[in-house]
């Protein structure tokens, strides 16, 4: 049985930087182009996610499973190689790894206080490990920052990851309203010319870590005060830390044991490519640690919510959590047996040699499938779907009707998706 939340089990976030944190999140400006916000993928509507398997980033138009990618010049280049990952709880003091492949990890490896892909070049001064998460979309080429060429952010990233902050922090202070707002929050600054990405950063964790802190799902009133669940979903609990053997990865207070496992979720997409790795694969950890023993390995998401995050796996394969429960059973034949359909890919002519192509390495597919973590369970179809009812009474109360919602217009004038 998983462990009770409280309150008390969350970092205490500033009211005031939250409140900030929420019109940057959704503005705009903080992307190199000017046209996507962080909101855009993690958008409210959407449960913190954008019901994509692999989103449409900078470039595209619209929201969640209406987004296009685009047209002319400015289409999108490349999908977005992995699944926009929920935010339920981040907050939560346990959380201590975070990305697909847990390349930010609490560390002081170099000094302040990260282990993250900019390295020594991070800011000291992030107050926590969901600060400084907030800042690596904006350095990405494909989710915020814009291809080569188009914006002085990606053309400032592209020589060093940490060169593209500072531009975006003086777009953000030079706005009044924004610069009297950081002066309001944060005690130390005195003036908005002080302003720089790392109180940006922490303004942000403090919107993500309070607005989407939910725990009072029908399983918490049962964990806290012995409310019964209903039968199905009672039977899918007792299944889920019981003989389905789902709590030996989902376990904890967030339902996960935040280390990483390999699946054999079927592979498309471009891929993480690496610098001295161009094929269009994801080999999971191992691109944080370079260790073979982590090949295709990725964290244990965490449940609370789950019913909301579609779709699932890294690179989002199924859209159905019927069908993610099905795979996590049984990946070997659920991944001979899948097809496009069961993921939420929409249609971009100019990438569809790209979507599949990895699945004609026959090495690499065989590397793949080798690799799995989990024996597989006989589940009968009113198990699976008495799993998925429990995983459905992980679903908050209020998940839908969070304290700050998304804002209506946002201090730089650009518009809020």
């Amino acid at each position: 049985m998983a462990q009770p939340i409280t309150a008390e089990d969350f970092i205490a976030f500033d009211a005031d930087q939250a409140r900030l944190g929420q019109l940057l999140f959704y503005d705009k400006i903080l992307s190199g182009n000017r046209n996507i916000s962080c909101g855009t993928c993690h958008h409210h509507d959407l449960g913190g996610s954008d019901g994509l398997s692999l989103g449409i980033g900078e470039g595209g138009t619209g929201l969640g499973p209406t987004r296009t990618p685009g047209d002319g010049p400015d289409r999108i280049a490349k999908r977005i190689p992995r699944n926009a990952p929920a935010l339920w709880n981040l907050g939560h003091k346990d959380v201590r790894v975070l990305f697909h492949d847990g390349r930010l990890e609490i560390s002081n490896i170099y000094g302040n206080g990260f282990d993250s892909p900019a390295e020594e070049w991070l800011p000291p001064g992030l107050q926590s490990m969901l600060a400084a998460q907030a800042l690596f979309p904006m350095t990405a080429q494909f989710e915020m920052a814009g291809n080569t060429g188009e914006n002085e952010v990606i053309g400032a990233v592209t020589d060093r990851i940490d060169l593209g902050w500072p531009i975006l922090a003086k777009r953000v202070r030079t706005i009044p309203e924004y610069g009297q707002m950081f002066v309001d929050a944060f005690d130390h600054i005195d003036r908005s010319e002080d302003v720089t990405i790392v109180e940006i950063g922490n303004a942000l964790a403090a919107f993500i870590g309070t607005e989407w802190a939910n725990y009072d799902s029908p399983y918490d009133a049962f964990l806290t005060d012995g409310t019964p669940l209903p039968d199905t979903a009672e039977r899918g609990r007792q299944l889920f830390f019981g003989e389905a053997r789902c709590a030996q990865c989902h376990n904890g207070p967030l339902l996960s044991d935040q280390d990483f496992h390999a699946m054999a979720l079927p592979a498309f997409g471009p891929g993480r490519t690496r610098q001295w790795d161009p094929i269009p694969r994801d080999v999971g950890r191992m691109g944080a640690t370079d260790d073979l023993e982590d090949a295709y390995r990725f964290r244990t998401p965490p449940l609370r919510n789950v019913a909301l995050t579609g779709p699932y796996g890294h690179n989002g394969a199924y859209t159905q959590l019927r069908d993610m429960v099905r795979h996590m059973a049984d990946p070997v034949t659920m991944r001979t047996e899948w097809t496009p359909a069961l993921a939420a890919l929409p249609q971009v002519p100019w990438l569809q040699t790209i979507d599949f192509v990895i699945q004609s390495d026959q090495l690499e597919m065989a590397r793949h499938a080798a690799t799995l973590d989990v024996k597989p369970v006989s589940l009968s179809d009113a198990q699976v779907d008495d799993i998925v009812a429990f995983l459905e009474s992980l679903t908050g109360v209020s998940a839908l009707d969070l304290p700050l919602g998304r804002p209506a217009t946002v201090p730089s004038g650009l518009p809020v998706d």
